[in-house]
């Protein structure tokens, strides 16, 4: 049911919830609260009420006593997007894949494997404040390099620095899947990070390519049982020739809720009704799929899976951490395919980007709808920029999808915490942020160059 003004109950609070004490008490006023959950809808010139780091409720004429006030009259309030799958160690490679003249795989892997702990904290801090700045609030790192257990903390370290929520998947020293990882240094960190945590951990899984190698296997069957045994979430790639791997998923009976498949462009109905069945998720990212030439991804031909959502798979690799374009590229690559204009609709993409991701990554009982209980992480779009100018009402889910881009994400909240306000990260050193990450990506490029 979409609410509008004119439904919402006339009392002060239609929705109230018991806060707890974390976090700033925020009042976020006036907005036009999308609030993604399919029962409430949007809600026009509305109050958000946040307390202990959650929502405690929405309504209109809020109560907030001596709350911080943040003014969204004239704005959209929207979750945070969830990206569910990404690899921020690459971030200071960006520029670097040049097709022909660098392709991303032999180049990533090469710049990679030179990478230094203070590398690894600098890509991925940056890459994590990107995603904020980006109005994405929660990541699912697929952390595949991790050369050596400092490599791993910096990496935590990394994404605790930013402020982001999102789960760690910690994985091997490299892609080939030849070697193992260090599944001691994965215990430590399970053990010491606590279940309500920020960010969590889960289990980067690299598939053989070779499905009758048994030595290769009898390893990831180990990395499979601690992740099981410590109760962590797993991705698996799937990718390239994503019919093979599936199938291997399929015959070792490795599907089931826990664990998410990425990628998948090229998946058979067949196999999607199998992974559909286990309960397993599949996390999809429109443009790096087709930038290394995977083929288009059309989100029709995924209808077979109920829990699906976005990732950025990169930022570098991406161009830069943007849901907006994903979801656009979704869009148009959908439209084209089909031959229709009608066969998108941006709504569901919004969905994909928000409470999909949310399901898809395990938190949909915490995040991805502005619902009372909820973590409060959100994000304010302001409509007084040039490309989102002329919109004279109505569904603003096309307009977001269509004609935003960071730059109008105004204000990003995390758990309570204001980490953008204005347009501006807080507590970042913008120009010191800048010269570390050009610093570690010179000396990477450097060092990968006098050894070849």
């Amino acid at each position: 049911m979409r609410l509008t003004s004119a439904t919402i109950l006339a009392s002060s609070v239609f929705l109230t919830a018991v806060s707890t004490s974390y976090a700033e008490d925020i009042l976020v006023e006036g907005g036009y609260v999308m609030t993604m959950d399919p029962d409430v809808g949007d809600l026009e010139q509305t109050d958000v009420l946040i307390k202990g780091g959650r929502i405690v409720a929405i309504g209109r004429g809020l109560k907030a006593g001596t709350a911080r006030r943040i003014q969204a009259k004239g704005a959209i309030v929207l979750p945070g997007f969830v990206d569910t799958h990404s690899h921020l160690y690459v971030t200071t490679m960006r520029g670097q894949f040049r097709n022909k003249e660098g392709q991303f795989f032999p180049v990533s892997s090469k710049l990679a494997g030179s990478m230094t702990p203070h590398d690894v904290e600098t890509a991925m801090h940056l890459g994590a404040l990107e995603l904020i700045s980006s109005g994405i609030t929660t990541t699912a790192d697929f952390f595949d390099n991790v050369i050596g257990p400092a490599h791993g903390e910096a990496g935590l370290r990394a994404l605790q620095r930013s402020g982001i929520r999102g789960t760690l998947y910690y994985g091997g020293p490299d892609k080939t899947t030849k070697h193992p990882m260090n599944l001691d240094q994965l215990r430590s960190i399970a053990s010491r990070l606590d279940k309500s945590a920020q960010v969590g951990v889960g289990l980067a899984w690299r598939l053989p390519r070779n499905r009758t190698d048994a030595r290769n296997w009898a390893m990831r069957q180990q990395e499979f049982d601690t992740a099981n045994e410590l109760g962590l979430p797993i991705q698996a790639h799937v990718s390239g020739e994503p019919g093979p791997m599936l199938d291997a998923l399929i015959e070792r009976e490795y599907l089931y809720p826990n664990l998410t498949v990425v990628h998948a462009p090229d998946a058979s109905a067949e196999q999607l009704r199998v992974l559909e069945a286990a309960g397993s998720s599949l996390a999809v990212t429109p443009i790096s799929e087709q930038r290394v030439g995977y083929g288009l991804t059309r989100f029709d031909q995924f209808a077979l899976v109920s829990k699906q959502g976005l990732g950025i798979d990169g930022n570098s690799l991406a161009g830069s951490a943007e849901m907006f374009a994903t979801m656009r590229l979704a869009s148009l690559t959908w439209s084209g395919g089909a031959r229709s204009e009608t066969a998108p609709d941006a709504r569901s993409l919004l969905e994909l980007a928000t409470i999909g991701g949310a399901e898809v990554v395990g938190m949909a009982s915490e995040i991805g709808t502005l619902s009372v209980g909820k973590r409060a992480d959100l994000q304010i779009i302001r409509l007084d920029s040039l490309n989102l100018a002329g919109f004279g009402g109505g569904d603003p889910s096309a307009l977001l999808v269509h004609s935003a881009h960071p730059s109008d994400v105004d204000t990003v909240i995390i758990g309570g915490r204001v980490v953008k306000i204005d347009g501006d990260l807080v507590d970042v050193d913008r120009p010191k942020l800048l010269q570390d990450a050009e610093g570690s990506a010179r000396a990477l490029t450097s060092r990968v160059a006098e050894r070849d």
